[in-house]
């Protein structure tokens, strides 16, 4: 009888927290709810096993919501997660959502990054999400939605490359950048992929290309798939590509419009 009393109050005692994410999620709504400026809350929860699970909390913020009061929202996520390290905190602002770490310098980083791509009119849409791995612990993936072709392959250059307006982030970066027209991201080793985009640059410097792909390839490290214009001599086109990057050999594929 005592053993059937203990489980009994055990059960009682903890049965709130069973499903740990759900029980974190609630808690971050709870904690939040009512704070200045933050139009909605949105909460995820992952209950892995009984009494363990984690949760990812995110607050959009009214449009409007000046830099100054993003920065400050931002330094209080960072002493919340820092307290609650199964919770993962997100903030949404100006079309921009990123993750806030416990880390103040790493948040300081993501923080310019945000402003930089508040007023950078070639996108419309991010995400800036902690990412990291055994290998790599400081790693980030951000993910952008670009206006065009070119302004896909400019923000992407920009970001890892040769641009000055977005200062890197510390650790390795996972970026994809998405546009009607072209999508490409880092290689899979997380680096800037730089036979895919010569292959791509050759083609579109002779070539009208219709849509274009470079992926993360696990045998090449990219491959890249350009689709080019009826009038375009496609042999041509899959020759520049090849001699452009010889290494990447049958990653490369290209194809005209009117291909079956």
């Amino acid at each position: 009888m005592p053993i059937t009393v203990l489980v009994l109050g055990l059960t009682l005692l903890t049965g709130c927290a069973i499903d740990k994410g759900t029980a974190l999620a609630e808690d971050f709504e709870r904690d939040w709810t009512g704070t200045p400026d933050v139009a909605n809350i949105g909460t995820t929860k992952n209950n892995t096993l009984p009494f363990r699970g984690a949760s990812t909390g995110t607050l959009t913020l009214k449009d409007g919501t000046s830099t100054d009061r993003v920065t400050q929202l931002a330094g209080e996520m960072r002493d919340y997660v820092a307290r609650h390290n199964k919770i993962t905190g997100r903030i949404t602002a100006d079309g921009v959502t990123f993750t806030v770490v416990a880390d103040e310098e790493r948040t300081g980083q993501v923080l310019a990054l945000w402003r930089a791509m508040t007023t950078d009119s070639q996108m419309t849409a991010a995400d800036i999400h902690d990412a990291p791995r055994k290998e790599a612990t400081d790693r980030w993936r951000i993910e952008v939605a670009a206006v065009d072709a070119t302004s896909a392959l400019t923000v992407f250059k920009d970001m890892l490359a040769e641009g000055d307006r977005y200062r890197p982030l510390a650790g390795v970066t996972v970026l994809k950048i998405k546009s009607p027209g072209l999508l490409v991201e880092t290689d899979f080793h997380d680096s800037y992929p730089t036979a895919a985009i010569d292959a791509y640059e050759a083609v579109l410097a002779q070539y009208a290309v219709v849509r274009a792909t470079v992926r993360r390839d696990p045998v090449s490290g990219s491959a890249v798939t350009i689709v080019v214009a009826d009038s375009a001599d496609r042999d041509h086109a899959g020759e520049l590509a090849r001699g452009a990057a010889p290494n990447l050999g049958s990653a490369i594929k290209v194809t005209s419009d009117n291909s079956d």
